[in-house]
């Protein structure tokens, strides 16, 4: 959530800015904002909504000047207004900021104390006004930035620029990533290495505590206390025809359509081709030694997890506890020492599951992430990592990296039950070969984008959907009805199908479609049963299966996508993405904005 980019050089400012600030889309926004110096004074130019009311905004009252910053804002302080966009400041300083100021208040009743006057319902405008408080009592732009710095609270980046100071910009982060991009005569400052990608493949990925000091000639990295630090720059592989849509109506489409490459490419990573067995990188400790597992993720990545907590129990006999991470740091469970902190994210900076890493750290448990970003603060913060190489997942619905994510952890129970003892070689054998094939599978499921199609034209039109699994499908209800929530707008639930006799059934008539993941796996009879029940009481039956269970199912559905047969072990993995085509179809029907719905942000890097 909320993006920044800067540039200092030669070149106007501006453009390169706006640019990179819609490089940044992705994490989601409601307001956005650019400021330059001018002749040494201090432009800014912000607006409400998307980015075309700033590039309207930018036509009628053009920014000069070669030094600037940028902000995509989402709102935390404040409501989604032009007058709380940022960037933030005064006549001698503007400023740009990412995360929560947690003693904002505070730092806001001296400020007013000393005759500091605000102006916005923001946090942010609080780093603004103590910087200009030390700037008016006679300290250099450095001094005054970390005599700021010294005093925030909470998790933040933050850029900065001066009146009268040319060429300078003064980033800093704690707990919130920011990049540090190298030109030729030129730097750049961005939320990630999207933001940065066309303009350089050498980044820096600053530590928490870092400020760094950009001119057009380079970098120079100082700690908050002013204790100077070397930083080392990194190669990235990101270019700008990464971040394309590729003919595709919308990121979430190209996206959905990538499953089938990521699913191979993660395998390529986490598979030996010559001994068809899982090889896990070298870890710092023993799995075989771990007396259980604390799974924690928020978002997708938590039902991603759900599904691997089955795997996890059911081959490899480990005990799994999983908590959605914003409650796990506040529930305070006790922890076997050694235990396996299992902890998935796609960014690698969701605030809640990065908290919930702190937390289990302090309990001597070894901290092992599921991540697809390798250079994120979760990275540098865990004992090891399993990369999903999902490459950049741009639509805030995440997909690919949801198919990745259960590659990852599927292969990973294999190892563990390798280690334990629970799996002979030929069972491992076969499901090896079972995830090998999937890649063939998940083409063969997205072509069955028509009856997909067709299935969306019945959830369109309604109000409420119930979805439905067992086993380790509910996870993937769970999804389906998530991404149906945050793309359509339309209310739906998700119940693990035996739980809707439970209450749920009481919901049932004529105009609530169920949708079903229901594979001829040994739970498709009980699964038969509910969705029987759900008929008599009116039910709109929707129902993902394959051929087997189509022989079965067809008599009482209104509509069946026949899907591949796989492997039991593998059906999860294939069964998410007609749900996720399911819900994209459905928005697309209802003309949502899909690949940036609203109130919904891409990395949540506050709690």
């Amino acid at each position: 959530m909320c993006g920044i980019c800067g540039a200092t050089g030669l070149r106007h400012a501006t453009p390169i800015v706006f640019e990179g600030l819609r490089r940044l889309e992705y994490r989601g926004y409601d307001s956005a904002g650019i400021a330059t110096l001018a002749d040494g004074k201090i432009e800014r130019r912000r607006a409400a909504g998307k980015l075309d009311n700033l590039a309207a905004l930018l036509e009628r009252e053009p920014l000069s000047g070669t030094t600037g910053i940028g902000h995509t804002r989402w709102a935390t302080h404040g409501a989604p207004t032009t007058g709380n966009a940022h960037p933030h400041g005064t006549a001698r300083v503007a400023i740009v900021h990412n995360g929560i100021i947690e003693n904002f208040e505070t730092l806001r009743r001296e400020l007013e104390t000393a005759g500091q006057v605000f102006e916005t319902e923001t946090d942010s405008e609080t780093i603004a006004l103590l910087v200009d408080y030390h700037l008016q009592r006679g300290l250099s732009p450095k001094e005054a930035a970390l005599a700021t710095l010294q005093r925030l609270e909470g998790a933040y980046a933050v850029a900065m620029v001066f009146a009268g100071h040319e060429g300078l910009i003064i980033g800093a982060c704690h707990n919130a990533p920011l990049a540090v991009g190298y030109g030729e005569h030129e730097m750049f400052l961005g939320s990630d290495s999207l933001a940065l990608a066309p303009l350089t493949r050498r980044i820096t990925y600053m530590e928490n505590g870092d400020c760094a000091i950009l001119t057009p000639m380079g970098a120079e990295f100082i700690r908050f206390d002013g204790t100077p630090v070397q930083r080392a720059q990194q190669v990235t592989t990101l270019t700008a025809g990464a971040i394309g849509k590729d003919g595709y109506r919308h990121y979430m489409e190209k996206e959905l359509h990538e499953h089938p490459l990521v699913i191979g490419q993660t395998l390529q990573r986490m598979v030996d081709p010559a001994t068809r067995k899982v090889v896990l990188p070298e870890l710092p400790f023993n799995l075989a030694d771990a007396p259980r597992a604390v799974m924690t993720a928020c978002g997708s990545a938590f039902y991603a997890g759900m599904v691997g907590r089955y795997w996890l129990e059911e081959i490899a006999r480990l005990p799994v506890d999983i908590d959605v991470a914003s409650e796990l740091r506040y529930r305070n469970p006790p922890l076997d020492r050694h235990s396996l902190g299992l902890l998935i994210s796609q960014s690698g900076e969701t605030a809640d599951t990065l908290a919930a890493l702190r937390a289990l750290r302090q309990s001597d448990v070894h901290i092992l992430s599921v991540l697809n970003v390798e250079h994120s603060s979760m990275a540098r913060e865990s004992d090891a990592v399993l990369g999903t190489v999902a490459g950049p997942e741009i639509s805030v619905a995440s997909t690919k990296a949801f198919t990745a994510q259960l590659t990852v952890l599927a292969c990973l129970s294999i190892a563990i039950a390798r280690a334990r003892g629970h799996l002979d070689p030929l069972r491992e054998e076969e499901l090896v070969s079972a995830l090998l094939d999937m890649p063939t599978r998940a083409a063969d499921a997205l072509a069955q984008n028509e009856a997909v199609r067709a299935m969306a034209r019945v959830v369109a039109e309604a109000r409420d959907v119930l979805y439905l699994g067992r086993g380790s499908l509910f996870p993937v209800a769970m999804e389906g009805a998530l991404k149906l929530k945050e793309i359509s707008y339309i209310h739906a639930e998700a119940y693990a199908a035996g739980e809707m006799k439970h209450g749920p059934i009481s919901l049932i008539d004529s105009s609530v479609p169920i949708v079903a993941s229901a594979p001829y796996t040994p739970l498709f009879d009980k699964t038969l049963s509910n969705l029987q029940e759900a008929k008599a009481r009116g039910g709109r039956l929707l129902v993902f299966t394959d051929t087997k269970g189509a022989e079965r199912v067809s008599a009482i559905a209104e509509q069946v996508v026949v899907l591949p047969h796989v492997h039991d072990f593998v059906t999860p993995i294939l069964q998410v993405i007609p749900v996720q085509m399911l819900a994209y179809e459905v928005a697309v029907l209802k003309g949502t904005d899909v690949d940036q719905p609203r109130n919904l942000a891409k990395s949540v890097t506050v709690e």
